[in-house]
């Protein structure tokens, strides 16, 4: 009898060993808490520190800026100049280039973080977050590895996870069939290891654009897949940047008109683009881009790489084989690698709960810019705007100056204390 409770009793004592071991004790954070620490993470935390309240990022990934530091091609620049790309409160350097290099601007973004003294909690990966309306406040789970779960709890909450959080894979018909390999931009590095080889790059944007000019150079033979209409700008204009200019030109006129001022140019610069296959959308870049959020192609040398022929210009894709791809126009071609710049989406969706701040279809705030930074009970959004970098700082601006008068309320009434209803 008694060998029968002395095993009772242990698996009684393990049972409640394993019921505490999962119970999770909520971390109280008197400040805003901030999912991302990508530039627009870094971007708000700044602003924030500068009124004199804290904030707590959380960041999946192992360092800053883990979409610039791990997906990101070697040979990439920033598209825009520097001074539209810099951070609040911190210019760049001013002996950097106008377009800073992927390693030039990783280092200015950790100088970033050092000056304002920014420490996020890496290795924290967000499963959920959702507002506690019985205690007026926000309770964000996370998961480390070996599954460790931790839940943090907070009045005001900021998404900075970015609108590029997921590379977007299409479904081509055949695509398990094919033996090459088959990755996405995210995974892309160098055309090294391409050398000599037929490599089909889907998707005309900035990066399939720059992914095949980067090809080229090592010596592979790309072929682009262009499947809808696109807008291709020179990079400067009249010694100025293209983006640049047209700022300063919407000053002083309507958007129409710049747009027709943009394309007259290029037709001067580059020629006519259509006679390559690539052809140009019946609104004008800068309407498009407000309208629809697509961003024009700003060309570093890609389109003389396929007026020259070494870039070969494809319609759709109809399907895949083992190592050749079909066309839509009939066109077969041998293909030996394809890289996906399909794009990226946002994740929020996929954790944020209880809110409709955010669409289900493609995770951006529904509000259109200016108005998609502020939700309700506290939540914010920074970088979310398809306006870049320059977006994302003045989401950030705006976001601490609305906080500012909330944290102000807070202290002056002490109720800093952790809410004991969530304990």
């Amino acid at each position: 009898m008694d060998y029968l409770k002395e095993i009772e009793g242990k698996r009684v004592h393990d049972y409640q060993q394993k019921k505490s071991d999962k119970m999770v004790t909520p971390i109280w954070f008197p400040g805003p808490v901030i999912i991302g620490a990508g530039p627009s993470g870094l971007a708000a935390a700044a602003c924030l520190k500068q009124k004199g309240i804290p904030s707590l990022i959380l960041e999946k990934a192992e360092c800053l800026a883990s979409m610039w530091q791990l997906k990101t091609y070697d040979r990439l620049r920033l598209h825009l100049p520097k001074q539209f790309c810099q951070l609040p409160l911190m210019p760049f350097p001013k002996n950097l280039p106008s377009y800073p290099t992927k390693q030039q601007f990783l280092a200015y973004l950790n100088a970033y973080a050092d000056h304002f003294d920014i420490k996020p909690a890496f290795g924290k990966t967000v499963v959920s977050a959702e507002f506690d309306h019985s205690s007026g406040y926000w309770r964000v789970k996370t998961q480390k590895l070996k599954k460790k779960e931790a839940e943090y709890v907070c009045k005001w909450l900021i998404v900075a996870t970015g609108e590029n959080a997921e590379g977007v894979v299409p479904q081509i018909e055949g695509i398990d069939e094919f033996e090459g390999p088959i990755i996405h931009t995210s995974l892309y590095k160098s055309g090294s290891m391409f050398c000599g080889k037929n490599v089909l790059v889907v998707g005309c944007g900035n990066s399939g654009m720059e992914v095949c000019l980067d090809l080229c150079n090592h010596n592979a033979l790309p072929s682009l897949v262009v499947r809808d209409t696109v807008h291709i700008l020179p990079q400067q204009m009249l010694g100025k940047s293209t983006f640049g200019l047209s700022m300063w030109l919407l000053k002083w006129f309507p958007i129409r008109f710049v747009d027709q001022f943009l394309l007259l140019m290029s037709h001067l610069m580059l020629g006519d683009t259509a006679q390559f296959g690539l052809h140009r959308p019946k609104l004008g870049p800068l309407e498009l881009k407000n309208l629809y959020g697509k961003t024009p192609v700003l060309d570093v040398g890609t389109l003389a790489q396929i007026k020259s022929g070494k870039i070969k210009v494809c319609r759709g894709i109809k399907r895949l084989s083992q190592n050749t791809v079909e066309f839509v126009d009939g066109k077969v071609e041998n293909i030996n690698a394809i890289i996906l710049a399909t794009g990226y989406k946002s994740n929020v969706p996929s954790w944020l709960k209880g809110t409709d701040m955010f669409s289900e279809k493609d995770g951006l705030p529904r509000k259109p810019f200016p108005n998609g930074w502020k939700g309700e009970n506290g939540l914010y959004a920074v970088g979310f705007t398809k306006r870049g970098l320059l977006g994302a700082s003045i989401d950030a601006k705006r976001i601490a100056e609305d906080i500012e008068h909330s944290w102000k309320a807070v202290e002056a009434n002490h109720v800093m204390e952790f809410p004991c209803s969530l304990a």
